[in-house]
Protein backbone atom coordinates (compact mmCIF):
# COMPACT_ATOMS: atom_id res chain seq x y z
CA UNK A 1 0.00 0.00 0.00
CA UNK A 2 1.12 3.80 -0.86
CA UNK A 3 1.55 5.38 2.62
CA UNK A 4 0.31 8.74 0.01
CA UNK A 5 -3.16 7.34 0.36
CA UNK A 6 -3.26 7.09 4.00
CA UNK A 7 -1.83 10.37 4.25
CA UNK A 8 -4.17 11.50 1.88
CA UNK A 9 -7.01 10.68 3.56
CA UNK A 10 -5.81 12.31 6.94
CA UNK A 11 -4.76 15.36 5.01
CA UNK A 12 -8.43 15.56 3.70
CA UNK A 13 -10.24 14.63 7.32
CA UNK A 14 -7.85 17.23 8.72
CA UNK A 15 -9.09 20.06 5.98
CA UNK A 16 -13.06 19.01 6.77
CA UNK A 17 -12.48 19.66 10.08
CA UNK A 18 -10.56 22.86 10.04
CA UNK A 19 -11.35 26.53 9.59
CA UNK A 20 -12.42 26.77 6.18
CA UNK A 21 -13.43 22.95 6.53
CA UNK A 22 -17.07 21.87 6.10
CA UNK A 23 -19.84 23.35 8.53
CA UNK A 24 -21.15 19.69 9.20
CA UNK A 25 -17.83 18.01 10.00
CA UNK A 26 -16.56 20.91 12.18
CA UNK A 27 -19.15 20.60 14.58
CA UNK A 28 -19.57 16.96 15.20
CA UNK A 29 -18.43 15.21 18.42
CA UNK A 30 -17.73 11.79 19.70
CA UNK A 31 -21.29 12.10 20.98
CA UNK A 32 -23.10 13.22 17.79
CA UNK A 33 -21.25 11.08 15.48
CA UNK A 34 -22.53 7.54 18.01
CA UNK A 35 -25.55 6.93 15.28
CA UNK A 36 -23.59 7.62 11.97
CA UNK A 37 -21.12 4.89 13.22
CA UNK A 38 -24.22 2.08 14.00
CA UNK A 39 -25.31 3.20 10.58
CA UNK A 40 -22.13 2.49 8.62
CA UNK A 41 -21.23 -0.76 10.36
CA UNK A 42 -24.62 -1.95 9.64
CA UNK A 43 -24.28 -0.63 6.39
CA UNK A 44 -20.91 -2.98 6.11
CA UNK A 45 -22.96 -5.84 7.55
CA UNK A 46 -25.72 -5.45 4.87
CA UNK A 47 -23.22 -5.65 2.04
CA UNK A 48 -21.96 -8.33 3.12
CA UNK A 49 -25.29 -10.26 3.24
CA UNK A 50 -25.71 -9.06 -0.14
CA UNK A 51 -22.76 -10.38 -1.80
CA UNK A 52 -22.02 -7.30 -3.19
CA UNK A 53 -17.75 -6.52 -3.33
CA UNK A 54 -18.18 -3.00 -4.70
CA UNK A 55 -20.86 -1.94 -2.17
CA UNK A 56 -18.46 -3.45 0.96
CA UNK A 57 -15.63 -1.41 -0.49
CA UNK A 58 -17.39 1.29 -0.05
CA UNK A 59 -19.35 0.99 2.68
CA UNK A 60 -15.84 -0.39 4.33
CA UNK A 61 -14.71 3.01 3.62
CA UNK A 62 -17.33 4.76 5.00
CA UNK A 63 -16.82 3.23 7.99
CA UNK A 64 -12.70 3.93 8.21
CA UNK A 65 -13.96 7.50 7.82
CA UNK A 66 -15.85 7.25 11.02
CA UNK A 67 -12.28 5.78 13.19
CA UNK A 68 -10.79 8.53 10.99
CA UNK A 69 -12.64 11.11 12.27
CA UNK A 70 -13.08 10.07 15.64
CA UNK A 71 -9.09 9.95 15.92
CA UNK A 72 -9.39 13.64 14.58
CA UNK A 73 -11.07 14.66 16.98
CA UNK A 74 -9.42 13.49 19.98
CA UNK A 75 -6.47 14.98 18.17
CA UNK A 76 -7.51 18.46 18.00
CA UNK A 77 -8.43 18.02 21.76
CA UNK A 78 -4.20 16.76 22.82
CA UNK A 79 -5.67 13.03 23.99
CA UNK A 80 -4.83 10.98 20.98
CA UNK A 81 -4.44 10.54 17.26
CA UNK A 82 -4.90 8.00 13.94
CA UNK A 83 -0.87 6.97 14.86
CA UNK A 84 -2.13 6.33 18.55
CA UNK A 85 -4.78 4.38 17.82
CA UNK A 86 -2.92 1.90 14.97
CA UNK A 87 -0.25 1.28 17.31
CA UNK A 88 -1.90 0.37 20.28
CA UNK A 89 -4.04 -2.22 17.99
CA UNK A 90 -0.75 -3.63 16.31
CA UNK A 91 0.36 -4.06 20.33
CA UNK A 92 -2.92 -5.70 21.11
CA UNK A 93 -2.96 -7.93 18.09
CA UNK A 94 0.21 -9.21 19.00
CA UNK A 95 -0.16 -9.76 22.62
CA UNK A 96 -3.36 -11.62 22.08
CA UNK A 97 -2.17 -14.01 19.44
CA UNK A 98 0.87 -15.82 20.95
CA UNK A 99 0.67 -18.88 18.82
CA UNK A 100 1.24 -16.47 15.97
CA UNK A 101 4.29 -14.11 17.03
CA UNK A 102 5.26 -16.02 20.06
CA UNK A 103 6.10 -19.39 21.33
CA UNK A 104 2.79 -20.67 22.71
CA UNK A 105 1.15 -23.92 21.06
CA UNK A 106 -2.55 -24.21 21.02
CA UNK A 107 -4.46 -27.72 19.02
CA UNK A 108 -7.29 -25.65 17.37
CA UNK A 109 -9.79 -22.91 17.47
CA UNK A 110 -10.91 -23.31 21.06
CA UNK A 111 -8.09 -23.06 22.86
CA UNK A 112 -7.28 -20.04 20.76
CA UNK A 113 -10.08 -18.17 22.17
CA UNK A 114 -10.04 -19.38 25.65
CA UNK A 115 -6.00 -18.07 26.15
CA UNK A 116 -8.01 -14.53 24.01
CA UNK A 117 -9.98 -14.23 27.33
CA UNK A 118 -7.27 -14.67 29.27
CA UNK A 119 -4.85 -12.13 28.06
CA UNK A 120 -7.96 -9.74 28.06
CA UNK A 121 -8.26 -10.26 31.52
CA UNK A 122 -4.94 -9.72 31.99
CA UNK A 123 -5.12 -6.18 30.53
CA UNK A 124 -4.56 -3.15 32.37
CA UNK A 125 -7.70 -1.67 30.83
CA UNK A 126 -9.37 -4.50 31.72
CA UNK A 127 -8.33 -5.47 35.44
CA UNK A 128 -11.61 -3.69 37.11
CA UNK A 129 -13.73 -6.30 35.47
CA UNK A 130 -14.83 -8.78 38.20
CA UNK A 131 -17.39 -10.65 36.20
CA UNK A 132 -16.60 -12.90 33.18
CA UNK A 133 -19.84 -11.03 31.66
CA UNK A 134 -17.87 -7.84 32.12
CA UNK A 135 -16.89 -6.29 29.10
CA UNK A 136 -20.03 -7.25 26.43
CA UNK A 137 -21.31 -3.52 25.28
CA UNK A 138 -24.60 -2.52 26.46
CA UNK A 139 -25.23 -0.76 23.09
CA UNK A 140 -25.40 -4.14 21.39
CA UNK A 141 -28.77 -4.66 20.01
CA UNK A 142 -30.71 -7.14 22.81
CA UNK A 143 -30.80 -10.01 20.50
CA UNK A 144 -26.60 -10.05 19.72
CA UNK A 145 -25.77 -9.31 23.38
CA UNK A 146 -27.96 -12.18 25.02
CA UNK A 147 -26.02 -14.26 22.84
CA UNK A 148 -22.82 -13.18 23.72
CA UNK A 149 -23.80 -12.94 27.52
CA UNK A 150 -24.77 -16.68 27.04
CA UNK A 151 -21.74 -17.82 25.59
CA UNK A 152 -19.31 -16.10 28.03
CA UNK A 153 -21.83 -17.89 30.60
CA UNK A 154 -21.62 -21.35 28.94
CA UNK A 155 -17.69 -21.03 28.96
CA UNK A 156 -17.32 -21.47 33.09
CA UNK A 157 -20.10 -24.47 32.61
CA UNK A 158 -23.05 -22.71 33.13
CA UNK A 159 -25.07 -24.12 30.22
CA UNK A 160 -27.73 -26.57 29.49
CA UNK A 161 -26.72 -30.06 28.86
CA UNK A 162 -28.35 -30.16 25.52
CA UNK A 163 -30.99 -28.60 23.29
CA UNK A 164 -33.40 -30.70 24.85
CA UNK A 165 -33.60 -28.78 28.08
CA UNK A 166 -33.57 -25.35 26.63
CA UNK A 167 -36.66 -26.62 24.46
CA UNK A 168 -38.47 -27.77 27.47
CA UNK A 169 -37.24 -24.52 28.59
CA UNK A 170 -38.98 -23.06 25.92
CA UNK A 171 -42.37 -24.41 26.73
CA UNK A 172 -42.31 -23.50 30.30
CA UNK A 173 -41.58 -20.26 29.41
CA UNK A 174 -43.95 -20.03 27.08
CA UNK A 175 -46.89 -21.41 29.45
CA UNK A 176 -45.70 -18.56 32.02
CA UNK A 177 -46.41 -16.19 29.51
CA UNK A 178 -49.93 -17.50 28.66
CA UNK A 179 -50.63 -17.08 32.36
CA UNK A 180 -49.07 -13.33 32.44
CA UNK A 181 -51.82 -12.67 29.40
CA UNK A 182 -54.52 -14.18 30.88
CA UNK A 183 -53.99 -11.98 34.18
CA UNK A 184 -53.57 -8.86 32.13
CA UNK A 185 -50.61 -7.58 34.06
CA UNK A 186 -48.65 -5.50 31.57
CA UNK A 187 -44.89 -5.49 33.83
CA UNK A 188 -45.57 -9.20 33.94
CA UNK A 189 -46.27 -9.79 30.09
CA UNK A 190 -42.98 -7.86 29.57
CA UNK A 191 -41.05 -9.80 31.75
CA UNK A 192 -42.19 -13.43 30.36
CA UNK A 193 -42.32 -12.38 27.23
CA UNK A 194 -38.41 -11.52 27.61
CA UNK A 195 -37.11 -14.80 29.11
CA UNK A 196 -39.14 -16.64 26.08
CA UNK A 197 -36.79 -14.30 23.77
CA UNK A 198 -33.87 -15.13 26.27
CA UNK A 199 -34.40 -18.82 25.85
CA UNK A 200 -35.22 -18.54 21.86
CA UNK A 201 -31.81 -17.49 22.30
CA UNK A 202 -30.09 -20.01 23.74
CA UNK A 203 -31.67 -22.38 21.45
CA UNK A 204 -30.42 -21.21 18.47
CA UNK A 205 -26.96 -20.77 20.26
CA UNK A 206 -27.14 -25.03 20.82
CA UNK A 207 -28.89 -24.87 17.06
CA UNK A 208 -25.62 -23.08 15.92
CA UNK A 209 -27.74 -20.57 14.25
CA UNK A 210 -27.43 -16.68 14.20
CA UNK A 211 -30.25 -15.70 15.98
CA UNK A 212 -29.95 -12.10 15.04
CA UNK A 213 -29.05 -13.12 11.43
CA UNK A 214 -31.86 -15.53 11.33
CA UNK A 215 -34.40 -12.57 12.57
CA UNK A 216 -33.20 -10.30 9.88
CA UNK A 217 -33.80 -13.10 7.64
CA UNK A 218 -37.18 -13.54 8.72
CA UNK A 219 -37.92 -10.09 8.72
CA UNK A 220 -36.70 -9.44 5.03
CA UNK A 221 -39.45 -12.86 4.04
CA UNK A 222 -42.07 -11.33 5.84
CA UNK A 223 -41.27 -7.79 3.65
CA UNK A 224 -40.74 -9.86 0.71
CA UNK A 225 -44.16 -11.28 0.65
CA UNK A 226 -46.22 -8.55 2.34
CA UNK A 227 -44.94 -6.57 -0.52
CA UNK A 228 -46.09 -9.23 -2.77
CA UNK A 229 -49.54 -8.85 -1.84
CA UNK A 230 -49.85 -5.50 -2.06
CA UNK A 231 -48.59 -5.60 -5.98
CA UNK A 232 -51.63 -8.64 -6.18
CA UNK A 233 -54.25 -6.41 -4.96
CA UNK A 234 -53.66 -4.00 -7.11
CA UNK A 235 -53.08 -6.18 -9.97
CA UNK A 236 -56.80 -7.36 -8.97
CA UNK A 237 -58.00 -3.82 -8.84
CA UNK A 238 -57.90 -3.00 -5.16
CA UNK A 239 -55.25 -2.14 -2.34
CA UNK A 240 -54.70 -3.66 1.22
CA UNK A 241 -56.70 -1.42 2.90
CA UNK A 242 -59.72 -2.78 1.21
CA UNK A 243 -59.54 -5.83 1.94
CA UNK A 244 -60.83 -7.90 4.70
CA UNK A 245 -58.21 -9.84 6.85
CA UNK A 246 -59.51 -13.49 5.34
CA UNK A 247 -59.41 -11.76 1.67
CA UNK A 248 -55.59 -10.30 3.01
CA UNK A 249 -54.51 -14.29 4.15
CA UNK A 250 -56.03 -15.67 0.47
CA UNK A 251 -53.34 -13.41 -1.04
CA UNK A 252 -50.62 -13.89 1.76
CA UNK A 253 -50.71 -18.05 0.67
CA UNK A 254 -50.85 -17.51 -2.75
CA UNK A 255 -47.41 -15.09 -2.06
CA UNK A 256 -46.04 -17.66 -0.14
CA UNK A 257 -45.90 -20.08 -3.09
CA UNK A 258 -44.38 -17.91 -5.22
CA UNK A 259 -41.39 -16.67 -3.27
Amino acid sequence: MDVDYFKEILDIVARLRGENGCPWDRVQTHTSLKLDLIEETYEVLEAIDEGDDDKLCEELGDLLMQVLLHSQIASEGGRFDIEQVIRGLSRKLIRRHPHVFGEVQVSGVSEVLTNWEQIKRSEESNRDRTSILDGIPRQLPALVRAYKVQRKAAKVGFDWDSSRGVLEKIEEELSELKQAYLSEAQAEIEEELGDLLFSLVNLSRFLNVDPESALQKAIKKFERRFKLIEEMAEAEGGELEGLTLAQMDELWERAKDRK
